[in-house]
């Protein structure tokens, strides 16, 4: 076990003590991995929450109850709190609303599920280093970038104390942690997906509607990435949803329909990113699948700004 891995898991150990954790799983790498780690220190004292928002990708909830659950052998309960969250998003445009929304209805889902188990005292998330830097001052005057729902998006007033093993790590040191404990790749491979889900890949408001063609889009990218071997070459890629019709023709019809936009960009710790270079063909065959198959979307753009000035995510 490494020097790192050793320091982790002893730090977990002291500052939880002899009592209970509930874990904010989201199934993605971090909160996958946080998991883990709190695992090999407090072993069955932990207890892991997936809760479905309403703003999750097709097939999330499936692939975490099957890699989290069944594979890792974690503790762990899905909570269908969709309904709840998509009507406190409803009408609201605002980025940071959306995400202090979602930070404060995420910690009563988590506090009420903490009620039902004895002597839990302790919220663990995958909370990482560039979370912290982009939604808070760290070490003297900054500026706040965006507030991840996970840090800034937080209440001030919390009824459960924090546990966050990875809050100053990067990307790369928390999927190195993860390989040597054994956690598969396909988990650990995945791209990165943002706490608040689709809610800020859904430009303006949420609705049903516009979530279901983002859902879609979103797909057809991923299924091609990965045929073309793309996927494990590029660090993160989604589609957006943007808050504009424009004209287009379907057929002999005119039609007035959403755009979306693709994203794809590649890191190393997220704090910086250039934009991928996809080969023309591949964002052509792309493309004409989301106008062809994804109802509601006509036109479909590629991003092709580096961060900085731009952030990966569109808000």
């Amino acid at each position: 076990m490494s020097s790192l891995l050793e320091r982790q898991v002893a730090a977990i150990g002291e500052q939880v003590g002899g009592g209970h954790v509930v874990c904010a799983l989201s199934g993605g790498v971090d909160s996958s991995v946080a998991a883990a780690l709190i695992h090999r220190a407090i072993a069955s004292r932990l207890h892991c929450v997936f809760v479905d928002t309403g703003l999750l990708r097709e097939g999330d909830r499936e692939r975490a109850e099957k890699h989290l659950g069944a594979a890792l052998g974690l503790n762990l309960k899905v909570v269908d709190a969709s309904k709840l969250f998509l009507s406190r998003l409803a009408g609201v445009r605002d980025p940071e609303r959306k995400r202090k929304i979602i930070g404060r209805t995420f910690i009563e889902v988590f506090d009420r599920e903490a009620k039902r188990l004895k002597g839990v005292e302790f919220l663990a998330q995958g909370t990482l280093y560039p979370d912290v830097i982009e939604s808070v001052s760290v070490h003297g005057p900054s500026a706040v970038i965006k507030s991840h729902h996970n840090v800034g998006g937080l209440p001030k007033k919390m009824k459960l104390k924090l546990v966050e093993p990875l809050r100053f790590l990067f990307k790369d040191e928390v999927r190195k942690l993860g390989r040597e404990m054994g956690l598969p790749q396909e988990l650990l491979g995945a791209h990165p997906f943002p706490g608040p889900g689709l809610a800020i890949r859904v430009l303006g408001a949420v609705t049903p509607d516009r979530l279901k063609v983002l859902r879609r889009a979103d797909q057809v990218l991923r299924e091609e990435l990965r045929a073309s071997g793309w996927y494990d070459k590029t660090w993160q890629a989604f589609a957006a949803i943007l808050p504009i019709r424009s004209v287009g023709v379907m057929g002999d019809e005119r039609t007035y329909e959403n755009t979306i936009v693709l994203r794809s960009v590649d890191s190393v710790d997220g704090m910086t990113a250039d934009w991928s270079r996809l080969p023309h063909e591949l964002l052509q065959k792309i493309s004409s699948r989301v106008v062809s198959e994804v109802k509601g979307v006509n036109r479909v753009v590629y991003d092709v700004t580096s961060k900085p000035p731009a952030t990966i995510e569109w808000e």
